[in-house]
């Protein structure tokens, strides 16, 4: 990751941010109990989304383990989550549903369509929502500053772009990477 001489400034808008905790590592096995608290912000309330609407930041590579998190904490706001878009280069299985507390979330994927370190979420709204998806290997400095960047309206970079300007690798879990 560049010193933080060489990474771009922080946004201006910080954004809401839904339990934003990075003080365990997430790649590390974790101990029986609730799940933690999703790692996800978003746009404020009000303010025109720039090219993403916020950031998510899972704890792993599994989309059975980690959408159902996020749709909890989008769902009471955003209606129910019906439909994921993934790009297959950080998920290693990509299962078609994964049933979440009232309902089922169809999963679709597309490689050369979809910026392969972006989400798209759909509600039953409808709404559509474009999200970052920062690595869960990433450091938890770079996380907080992409999750930032990513809800502030005035972005214009893609999820790539980000992870690039923050020094955050975008290995491919399926080589192994």
């Amino acid at each position: 990751m560049p010193d933080a001489g060489t990474r771009p400034s922080a946004p201006t808008s910080p954004g809401r941010v839904f339990h934003m905790t990075a003080t365990s590592d997430p790649t590390a096995a974790r101990p029986p109990g609730p799940e933690p608290p999703v790692r996800l912000s978003l746009t404020p309330e009000g303010a025109t989304p720039g090219r993403l609407d916020g950031a998510w930041w899972p704890r792993s590579h599994d989309l059975l383990r980690e959408l159902p998190p996020l749709a909890a904490a989008l769902d009471p706001t955003w209606g129910k989550i019906t439909r994921v878009t993934v790009n297959p280069t950080h998920w290693p299985v990509i299962p078609r549903r994964v049933p979440v507390e009232g309902h089922v979330i169809h999963v679709g994927w597309f490689e050369q369509e979809q910026d392969a370190d972006e989400v798209m979420v759909c509600s039953f709204v409808p709404l559509r929502l474009e999200l970052l998806v920062i690595p869960p290997e990433a450091e938890a400095s770079a996380a907080e500053w992409l999750m930032t960047a990513a809800s502030d309206p005035a972005n214009t970079r893609t999820g790539t772009d980000l992870l690039t300007a923050a020094g955050v690798p975008t290995a491919d879990p399926r080589a192994g990477g």
